[in-house]
């Protein structure tokens, strides 16, 4: 097992001033998330950047290329958010240790077998995980929870980052009339869509909240 890639789990002695901060501005990305999923068939083709501020989900990103975004807009707007999430996951993970992971995991619905299952492909293949995953809250928790170092941590997400921009870039470029195509749909149908979203997204809030509980 290689020791140098991330250290054991460790419960913080004292939990650090800046814990209750990093949850709050974790809530407020939550809901910035959440407010994207309502807005995004209104916004999509008129504040693609607006859009992937708020979140920029592989499916906000290339219907923002098909928007028209521009190139510098995409990539520096998309670094920000997924640099920002990525950081506030992997320091509360630091801030609240096992604690954090167990928070996150019960929202997600895994069971304590797939936790550790995903703890030790994180352990043995963090180099791999970080670039593929880079929007995965759960991945950046887990580095944190095992003191994964951040300068270490930093390189393989801006790889992550910069090669997942390049492939939704290139996808979205390559089915560019039928991005189109959907971008022309959620406009047409937008004020229906942004109510199913917003009742979907109420649901989702609902049953994550009883599965934490749980």
């Amino acid at each position: 097992m290689d020791t140098t890639a991330a250290d054991e789990f460790t419960e913080p002695r004292q939990r650090p001033a800046y814990g209750p901060y990093l949850l709050v501005l974790f809530l407020g990305l939550v809901a910035c998330t959440n407010v994207a999923n309502v807005v995004f068939a209104s916004w999509l083709k008129t504040h693609p950047e607006r859009l992937i501020m708020l979140s920029s989900r592989n499916r906000y990103l290339i219907g923002a290329v098909g928007a028209g975004i521009s190139p510098i807009a995409y990539v520096v707007i998309a670094t920000v958010r997924l640099t920002l999430a990525a950081a506030v996951c992997h320091f509360l993970g630091r801030a609240y240790g096992d604690h954090a992971l167990r928070w996150f995991t019960r929202f997600l619905g895994m069971s304590q077998q797939a936790v550790d299952r995903f703890e030790g492909q994180y352990r043995t293949a963090e180099w791999v995980l970080i670039p593929i995953f880079v929007g995965s809250n759960i991945v950046f928790v887990l580095s944190g929870t095992v003191q994964t170092r951040w300068r270490r941590i930093l390189p393989l997400l801006l790889i992550g980052i910069l090669g997942r921009l390049a492939v939704l870039w290139w996808l979205a470029k390559e089915f560019e009339s039928q991005v189109k195509s959907v971008i022309d749909f959620l406009q047409r149908y937008q004020l229906p869509i942004i109510i199913g979203s917003f009742v979907l997204v109420i649901l989702s809030n609902v049953v994550n909240i009883r599965r934490g509980r749980a």
